[in-house]
């Protein structure tokens, strides 16, 4: 059964740094591009950042230079450090897992909340 078991979200001021984790079970990891989704209320889910099992990272525009996504294979987790938090990021944050066979993303976790306010 897979799982991908997120944790790390909460609530921050403007300007202030989280770290997400998530730690995936029943899939090989290494077989996986791994990412960072979210959703804010409203909009549609979007692609954060995601990481390829050789290392190469893709960002969203509104990510880079703020958001690091790494992943850890001994630990079958990927994390994403943000910095220089801002209101807009308020969202629920997704761990994703796409197999390198597939074109989309097709497992979930449950999600975290961050929330970004003064």
């Amino acid at each position: 059964q897979v799982q991908l078991v997120e944790s790390g979200g909460g609530l921050v001021q403007p300007g202030g740094s989280l770290s997400l984790s998530c730690v995936a079970s029943g899939i090989n990891f290494s077989a996986y591009t791994m990412g960072w989704y979210r959703q804010a209320p409203g909009k549609q889910r979007e692609l954060v950042a995601e990481v390829r099992s050789g290392g190469n990272t893709n960002y969203a525009d509104s990510a880079k230079g703020r958001f690091t996504i790494s992943r850890d294979r001994a630990k079958n987790a990927v994390y994403l450090q943000m910095n220089d938090l801002k209101f807009e990021d308020t969202a629920v944050y997704y761990c994703g897992a796409r197999h390198w066979s597939m074109t989309v993303t097709n497992k979930w976790g449950q999600g975290t909340q961050v929330t970004v306010s003064s």
